[in-house]
């Protein structure tokens, strides 16, 4: 009887340590996993931002470090400057190859006529098909009557906000300025998220683990495209 006690005893603490064991080695996993998925959700949107941005940019000359600003005009106003050539068919001699000239000499003998007109630039990416974020939305993409629906819209707005925690909503950290190079004002931006917010319903030893493993290889321990003291618009996460 009391063998058979000990012997359940002991398989019991055999079962305890393998569970133990287990977690050890599946913790740090699912913690890469979640990791990683909060990355992917979160490159997705700063992706968008940067296209938002240069988009901007390309309308009025700088970026944008309000989500407010940023936002209302690309949506609300046709700002974008647009030059639209049309060819003159009907005033091209047979035997002329518009092809074999350059565009000045065409324009000048009126085989191309160019007009500037200002378009709305959200339309605008959406019909050149570089607005990748919204795609499943635009269905009329590539065309010239896009028409932004509610859902679409709602997209756009959100975009400013973290996808994690869930539950939650705060929105990256956005900057945009002007730095000098070689004697010229260069236009920068900012978006970012700390791994402390992102992750900070996650568990917290191994946060302050990743976190430290990223500064200790100067990496900034977050997401973010572009940067406020240099002219690029990469990501950390491409």
């Amino acid at each position: 009887m009391k063998r058979n006690i000990i012997q359940i005893g002991l398989a019991l603490v055999i079962i305890a340590l393998g569970i133990a064991l287990y977690m050890s080695i599946m913790e740090p996993v699912k913690f890469d996993n979640e990791y990683s998925k909060r990355r992917d959700a979160c490159a997705e949107k700063l992706k968008a931002i940067r296209t938002l941005e240069e988009a901007y940019k390309s309308t009025y000359g700088k970026y944008c470090g309000s989500f407010d600003t940023l936002i209302h005009r690309l949506v609300n106003e046709d700002s974008m400057r647009v030059v639209s050539k049309t060819i003159n068919y009907d005033a091209i001699p047979r035997d002329v190859d518009i092809n074999e000239m350059t565009e000045f000499d065409a324009i000048k003998k009126g085989y191309i006529s160019r007009k500037e007109i200002f378009v709305n630039p959200i339309k605008k990416l959406l019909e050149d098909g570089k607005f990748p974020y919204l795609d499943a939305e635009a269905v009329l993409k590539n065309t010239e009557n896009v028409q932004l629906t509610d859902q679409m819209l709602q997209l756009i707005s959100d975009v400013r906000y973290v996808p994690y925690p869930r539950g939650e909503q705060y929105e990256f950290q956005l900057e945009a300025g002007m730095i000098e190079r070689s004697g010229f004002n260069v236009p920068v931006f900012e978006c970012k998220v700390d791994l402390a917010d992102l992750l900070k319903d996650m568990d917290h030893q191994q946060v302050i683990n990743k976190i430290a493993e990223l500064e200790r290889i100067n990496r900034y321990p977050g997401w973010k495209v572009g940067d406020m003291t240099q002219s690029i618009t990469d990501g950390n996460f491409e």
